[in-house]
Order: structure tokens, then C-alpha cells, then sequence
């Protein structure tokens, strides 16, 4: 099962529109889940979350009151969602400045830039790379996680449009956890086996001709599979 790191999973919920609280409709922040179990303990269930900050909404403001009566606690709560979803609840703060550190949308701004900056760089790479047929490279960009999704994604489109069969068995055991990804690197080895009329032997996965009926390394019958 791949597993999605989490620049992959920061750059996929950048992409998304932030939510907005449903209590009072502002749109709410970008929140670095700490180092601390949350709830049941079991985790906070993603490395990001987004949070309300707006001290003027009703859920934070009536909570000092609610937590106070009913449980005598001096405490409040925020809206909480969770990226890419319609999931809301509430986490309990004990001042107007708590989970305040955790708020990155600075940091974003800057990753946003790096990000760019690293694209942008990634896809000269590419460009140079096309003219000189240098599929070296491009499998090196195609299998750093370091580098941006999109210029990962561009390197699997290049695979396909100039790799070589001895390519193909590397980039059947690339696993990602962006989907996207994953599609393109499935393609790449389909316009492969294209150009080259070939395919994989549904029980040795060694290549062999597309028209052919017995596959050559495991000698069994592949016709019409």
C-alpha cells in the first residue's frame, strides 16, 4: 500500500479553496498539527487540519460560557475541518492564544515560493533533458520524492514518450501516494509497450511481443491475455 508523504499531502491541499467556519462564515487558517495525541489518543488523523481563529465567532465565544456550566471548565473551543473534506468538529482551547503557534500560513507562503522556484527549475531540467534524450535524469527527477509533484508527474509523461524497455521494470516498482502520479506512471509504461509492440507476460512479467502466443521465458500459453 503506498503511503503519501506529507509534502505530497501539503501540496495537494494547497491546491484545494480554503473552507470556511460554518458558525460565522470566515475563512479559516491552515493549522501544523503538534507532536501530541488528541481525543482517543489513537492521533489527530492527518498532518494538517484547518482551524477557526476568528475570536468573534459564536461557537468559540458562547463555548467559555457552555464549558463553564457544564463543566466547569475555563475553557472555550474552535472549529476544526479536516482538508478536502465537509468534516467539522470542535477542539478545546484554554485561552485566546491556544493552537495560535501552530498557525503556518507564513510558513506556506514561503514553502509556496520554494515550491515554485523548484518547478520552475524541474521543468528546465526536463526541457534539456527532452532535446537530449537524457532518460537518466529523468528517472532520477521521477524518483525524488524531493521534487515537486508536478515536475515528478512531467518526468513520468517524458518516460513515455522516449524510455526504453529496460526502463519499464523501474517504473513498475515505483509506488507514490498521489494518485495522479501513480496514473501517469502507468501510462508512461503503456506508451512504451506501444512504441515498442511489446507487453508483459500475465505470469512471468518478463516483456514479450504483443502478437505473441507463448510467452518465451515461462513458455506458457498467453494468447488472448
Amino acid at each position: 500500500m503506498s503511503i503519501e508523504t506529507k509534502q505530497e499531502f501539503l501540496e495537494r491541499i494547497l491546491a484545494m479553496p480554503k473552507p470556511s467556519c460554518p458558525h460565522c462564515n470566515k475563512t479559516m487558517q491552515l493549522w501544523e498539527v503538534p507532536p501530541v495525541t488528541f481525543s482517543d489518543g489513537l492521533g489527530w488523523g492527518s498532518p494538517y487540519l484547518y482551524l477557526c481563529f476568528n475570536d468573534e465567532c459564536p461557537l468559540y465565544d458562547q463555548g467559555w460560557n457552555d464549558l463553564k456550566e457544564n463543566y466547569a471548565q475555563n475553557a472555550s473551543v474552535r472549529c476544526l475541518n479536516y482538508p478536502g473534506t465537509d468534516q467539522f468538529e470542535c477542539m478545546p482551547v484554554f485561552s485566546s492564544q491556544g493552537a495560535k503557534g501552530q498557525i503556518i500560513d507564513e510558513q506556506i507562503m514561503a514553502e509556496e515560493k520554494m515550491l515554485k522556484e523548484q518547478t520552475k527549475k524541474g521543468f528546465s531540467i526536463l526541457a534539456n533533458c527532452y532535446v537530449e534524450k537524457d532518460t537518466l535524469t529523468i528517472i532520477r527527477l521521477l524518483t525524488d520524492p524531493c521534487e515537486p509533484v508536478r515536475v515528478r508527474i512531467k518526468a513520468a509523461e517524458m518516460m513515455g514518450d522516449f524510455g526504453e524497455l529496460e526502463s519499464i521494470e523501474a517504473l513498475r516498482c515505483m509506488k507514490t501516494g498521489n494518485q495522479a502520479m501513480q496514473k501517469a506512471i502507468e501510462e508512461a509504461i503503456t506508451s512504451i509497450h506501444d512504441r515498442f509492440f511489446t507487453r508483459e507476460c500475465p505470469f512471468c512479467a518478463e516483456i514479450i511481443k504483443k502478437r505473441a502466443e507463448i510467452c518465451k521465458h515461462c513458455s506458457r500459453e498467453v494468447a488472448g491475455k
